[in-house]
């Protein structure tokens, strides 16, 4: 059993499952966000070295567009850290994935290359659209109202439960056999934003409408909402996968790390209490 675990992130779709699912294996854990049981702030670097104090392994959940993470695992190893377990982002070696305005690729590559020169056991997650934006992330709030309107058109993108995400990081911090390995996790199909809805619509026993825009039309909504052009632009290039498709091919991560498939969207769907 490792002594101590600490999670970044707690509170997060990926973290908060990683807890739960540490704590029912029985493992000390060490939940660490801005507001909880371990404060913890990426921008404060006087909050680290309490977070990191006495602990073996740690999962680290990064802010976007920053490069923190080299620092925070050197502290890491100085302090006694054995193993440590990165999020990462799925379509980082693929340039046309996604276009990148919020410069988040740079930050991602230097976090994969700072725990690779770590010195630490290492192991890096690379989770694709988590079937939870719709329930609790991205697309929550348009999903309650009963329309989800995106520049998605009509392409797919295999997303994956932060359940089975959180399952293959727990496995990573606490088993042996997952050293050195990349685990790119996705679900076992891909599926439009149109089906995704159609089966929400039918989990949730009540109607989801799926309203396709185009990017401009799109931005200019959010700018009506009242958000920067730079933002609602920002925004647009996020669903660009989705539209493109470049997130619809599958990936193999979740049956190396767990010997099992991971589930569908629809099983994720029918357990899933709906707002």
């Amino acid at each position: 059993m490792v002594d101590q675990v600490l999670v970044t992130g707690a509170t997060g779709k990926s973290g908060k499952r990683v807890v739960r699912q540490l704590r029912e294996r029985g493992h000390r854990v060490r939940a660490a966000a801005r507001s909880g049981e371990q404060v913890f702030d990426w921008l404060d670097r006087s909050t680290w070295e309490a977070a990191l104090a006495g602990v073996r392994a740690v999962y680290v959940v990064q802010v976007d567009g920053t490069k923190l993470v080299r620092p925070f695992v050197e502290l890491a190893a100085d302090l006694g850290v054995r193993r440590v377990v990165l999020a990462s982002g799925r379509g980082i070696d693929d340039p046309d994935y996604a276009t990148d305005s919020g410069g988040v690729l740079d930050g991602l590559v230097d976090s994969e290359n700072a725990v690779r020169e770590s010195g630490l056991e290492w192991t890096i997650t690379r989770p694709g659209w988590f079937a939870q934006n719709f329930s609790e992330g991205f697309f929550a709030d348009a999903v309650s109202t009963g329309e989800l309107r995106l520049p998605a058109g009509d392409g797919a993108a295999s997303f994956v439960d932060a359940e089975d995400i959180a399952a293959v990081v727990t496995a990573a911090l606490t088993e042996d056999g997952h050293d050195r390995q990349v685990y790119e996790l996705s679900g076992p199909a891909a599926v439009t934003v149109e089906e995704a809805v159609a089966t929400i619509s039918e989990h949730a026993r009540r109607n989801v409408r799926y309203v396709p825009l185009s990017p401009s039309e799109y931005v200019a909504e959010l700018v009506s909402q009242g958000v920067t052009p730079q933002d609602a632009q920002a925004f647009a290039d996020v669903v660009e996968p989705l539209r493109n498709g470049t997130d619809a091919y599958l990936s193999d991560g979740v049956q190396r790390a767990l010997n099992r498939p991971p589930r569908t969207f629809a099983e994720f769907a029918a357990a899933t209490v709906w707002a």
